[in-house]
């Protein structure tokens, strides 16, 4: 049998840490600001969702009743 020369391979915490130095991590004030779209674009849903559900209640009330 003869033995072959395997390349080494680099340890799995390397290539992870070296995955994790190409990363371009988000600045304070821009997390801060997209924080603050999510924030104020959930509340618009919300709201709107609620107006449409009292608007199908008294719709389906005005029906029924």
């Amino acid at each position: 049998m003869e033995k072959t020369n395997k390349a080494k391979k680099p340890s799995w915490f390397k290539e992870l840490k070296a995955e994790f130095n190409r990363i371009i991590w988000p600045t304070k004030e821009r997390i801060a600001k997209e924080t603050t779209v999510v924030v104020i674009c959930a509340i618009i849903i919300g709201v709107i969702v609620a107006v449409l559900d009292v608007g199908i209640q008294y719709g389906i009330q005005t029906l029924v009743g």
